[in-house]
């Protein structure tokens, strides 16, 4: 059985292939641009053979490649790619360099905090004294309990007389020995605290003299900075 096309069907299809050969111009032409955006790799193989090509040229991955525009200028070079050990040190110098940047904006920021705080050197000493008046009450609080516990002990020793090359009754000995414990805790805690005063010192010293160069012009996160432990 024989078909004839008519007129219509005739340009539907020549429509059709049209528009296939410019979908497939279309895509060489895009193909083209992405080739000559990419470039042209050159270079000379350990050999001494030269190789050219549309990507990275394997046999040259251990030295420089040239890329090159269509007109053969040269648009970029490709540094070598790295080995294991020179990857894992490139990494570990981003790593140190990203260590550095984050310390440096933490120093920054420290001291503007600062600079916010203290104002000037009254507001800084102010602040000083208070965590110092702190601590001396404490240690003042822990000499009159001393006292008191010495106090208690005199009562104590003079019943264990009566026992003198004896043994002493649970009860007395319990009652010596819980004071002992107690005068040694409080004694303890005197030389805590007089440790405590001259570390909060050194630390108020330590931030005074940043402050005095911040005070003075220096830029924030500049020269030495203030150590990240808190005296407050």
């Amino acid at each position: 059985m024989k078909f004839e096309l008519g007129a219509l069907d005739r340009r539907a299809i020549t429509q059709g292939v049209v528009r296939r050969v410019a979908a497939c111009g279309f895509l060489l032409a895009l193909a083209s641009a992405s080739w000559g955006a990419a470039g042209i790799y050159s270079c000379v193989d350990s050999s001494g053979k030269k190789h050219t090509s549309d990507r990275p040229i394997p046999e040259c991955l251990d030295r420089e490649q040239r890329v090159l525009n269509k007109d053969g200028s040269q648009k970029q070079t490709v540094p070598p790619r790295m080995n294991a050990e020179e990857r894992a040190l490139a990494e570990e110098r981003q790593h140190q360099k990203a260590l550095a940047e984050a310390a440096q904006k933490d120093a920054i920021r420290r001291d503007r905090n600062l600079m916010l705080r203290y104002p000037n050197e009254a507001a800084h000493n102010k602040a000083r004294e208070a965590v110092i008046d702190e601590l001396r009450r404490g240690i003042e609080a822990s000499e009159l309990h001393l006292k008191e516990l010495q106090s208690d002990r005199k009562p104590l020793l003079d019943d264990a007389e009566f026992y003198k090359g004896k043994r002493l009754p649970g009860k007395l000995k319990t009652r010596l020995e819980a004071n002992e414990a107690q005068q040694q805790a409080q004694k303890d805690i005197i030389t805590q605290q007089t440790a405590e005063i001259a570390r909060v010192n050194a630390l108020y010293d330590a931030e005074l003299a940043r402050l005095r160069r911040l005070w003075s012009g220096a830029a924030p996160g500049s020269g030495p900075v203030a150590t990240p432990s808190s005296p407050h």
